[in-house]
């Protein structure tokens, strides 16, 4: 839960990347370069990102396919996709960019405050998710643990019932008073018992 998240930034363009940086730069992440469909594939084997910035129109492998790429990959399928454009005439283009998986499209040249916003709030949408599944997790470990425990508490309960009830036998012909303290400890093992049967049934 300490990473920061990363965002990676897709772009054939060097001056692109870096007008990018420079407007992202103010938020709490991580920004990582790629210059290439295929450099972005490879980024993505070996860190998580929280959102992609992907450039649609570049040479050889462009944002589209690159993208078709990215969703077929199940450790990257749900890596949401922000698709970047010059083309912001033809509609097909935008169209496309959906259906590749993208989760938002902008055009070329873009407001950079409404970028960073989209950007903020996918950022905001990542560390939410990383939240509610750490707090799962530590859900489960507490109630693993809290079933190892009432399994140890159950079986040590099991174990006294079982030596009241050897000790009765081996009181055999004892007075009085020791026959009157033993049956005191039956019903008290009995009603505890009773309680703890009844409240495990109402849980």
């Amino acid at each position: 839960m300490t990473d920061r998240p990363k965002i990676l930034l897709v772009d054939d363009r060097p001056e692109n990347l870096l007008a990018l940086e420079a407007i992202l730069g103010s938020l709490d992440v991580d920004l990582v370069r790629a210059n290439s469909g295929e450099e972005a594939l490879r980024a993505l084997l070996r860190a998580e990102f929280a959102l992609i910035l992907l450039d649609a129109q570049m040479p050889g492998m462009d944002g589209f396919e690159t993208a078709a790429r990215i969703k077929r990959r199940t450790r990257t399928k749900d890596v949401p996709i922000i698709f970047l454009t010059a083309v912001d005439k033809d509609m097909s283009s935008s169209y496309r960019g959906y259906v590749a998986g993208g989760a938002d499209y902008i055009s070329k040249p873009f407001d950079p405050w409404i970028l960073r916003a989209k950007v903020q709030v996918f950022v905001d949408l990542w560390e939410a998710g990383r939240l509610q599944a750490a707090q799962a997790a530590l859900l489960r470990d507490r109630e693993g643990a809290g079933g190892d425990l009432q399994r140890a508490f159950w079986e040590r309960f099991s174990g006294l019932e079982e030596a009241v009830h050897d000790l009765g036998a081996q009181l055999g012909d004892a007075g009085p008073g020791a026959r009157a303290a033993l049956d005191r400890v039956q019903q008290r093992l009995e009603e505890l018992r009773g309680t703890l049967d009844g409240r495990v049934s109402s849980s």
